[in-house]
């Protein structure tokens, strides 16, 4: 096996005196993240329950394997098994990692399931733990690192969104509403972590993995491989990152994606508004103009001034 560092590594981003989590890293896209990050100097932990695709049974054998390779690659990094659904395995894990090397720098939220149906035949239960993995396993792993971060004045923290909650896919309801969710958590984490130098953003993978293996054809996963996604969680994980991002990766396509804002119209009070926002809507969905909002109380205040000036007029 070849050893970690390479002359690109060397001179471009490096991790050097960092220390990385990464959790879901037992394989796919999180075991790439892992190697990745390592191989550019960072320490890193990596966490996997071991379960199945649909969150089912449990093993370490798969974060001790990713742990051996980067060990024998000549890279540092230890192993965790807790589920991200565990506060207490989650805060175990996270003084494993204090105790261990003093300090945390980086942490890519990536573990996840699928429970996929149509929403007409999903129970209740897959809805939830879906949601608990991927928005409460993220929100329990980034609380646990949060504070850590903020007295370090470092941090970078890059959560696993998806196209199926940015634009939504059929049978994937609870999928695409727990991946819209870290979109909003990350908007506001961006804003909040911002003066402590704790840059958030999200990924949004496209990836040939035991996720994805049975959902597309074997030549498009041929071309989908996790090692051409991870390049975009090293510049997510460096000191040159941005804050308030959500980069799409996939086959060595990137993409910057972006929740924004139409110039609209206003509609005043009156018997007839909702009649004058159908009528109207067309404009209301035009595109030309749009913006991104710096936070939601800039497009509250931008949808104001709009107001006043007509009322103004009026």
């Amino acid at each position: 096996m070849s050893t970690l560092s390479s002359s690109a590594s060397q001179d471009g981003l490096r991790f050097d005196g960092r220390v990385a989590i990464v959790t879901g890293a037992g394989g796919g896209l999180g075991r790439s993240h892992a190697l990745q990050l390592a191989a550019r100097g960072a320490k890193v932990l990596v966490n996997d329950l071991g379960s199945a695709r649909d969150g089912s049974g449990g093993s370490s054998a798969a974060a001790e394997a990713v742990v051996a390779e980067i060990r024998a690659a000549g890279g540092v990094a230890m192993a965790n098994g807790c589920s991200v659904t565990d506060p207490a395995g989650v805060q175990a894990m996270v003084d494993q990692v204090m105790a261990e090397w003093g300090r945390i720098d980086i942490l890519v939220n990536n573990a996840g399931i699928l429970r996929d149906k149509s929403f007409s035949k999903m129970t209740l239960d897959d809805f939830r733990l879906v949601v608990d993995v991927h928005l409460m396993g993220s929100v329990y792993v980034t609380k646990a690192v949060w504070d850590i971060m903020k007295a370090q004045n470092y941090g970078r923290i890059i959560f696993t969104t998806s196209s199926s909650g940015l634009f939504g896919n059929f049978g994937q309801a609870n999928y695409g509403a727990a991946k819209m969710a870290v979109v909003g958590l990350m908007q506001t984490l961006s804003l909040e972590g911002e003066k402590y130098n704790v840059r958030v953003n999200c990924l949004a993978p496209t990836a040939a993995t035991r996720m994805t293996e049975d959902l597309m054809p074997p030549a498009v996963l041929a071309l989908l491989t996790p090692e051409s996604v991870s390049p975009g969680v090293v510049f997510l994980a460096s000191e040159e990152a941005p804050t308030r991002a959500i980069l799409c990766a996939g086959a060595g396509g990137f993409a910057a994606s972006h929740i924004t804002l139409t110039e609209g119209t206003v509609v005043l009070e009156g018997a007839d508004a909702a009649e004058q926002v159908a009528a109207r809507f067309a404009q209301i969905d035009d595109r030309h103009g749009e913006l991104v909002p710096a936070s939601g109380s800039a497009q509250s205040q931008s949808q104001l001034a709009k107001v006043m000036a007509a009322r103004s007029l009026g």
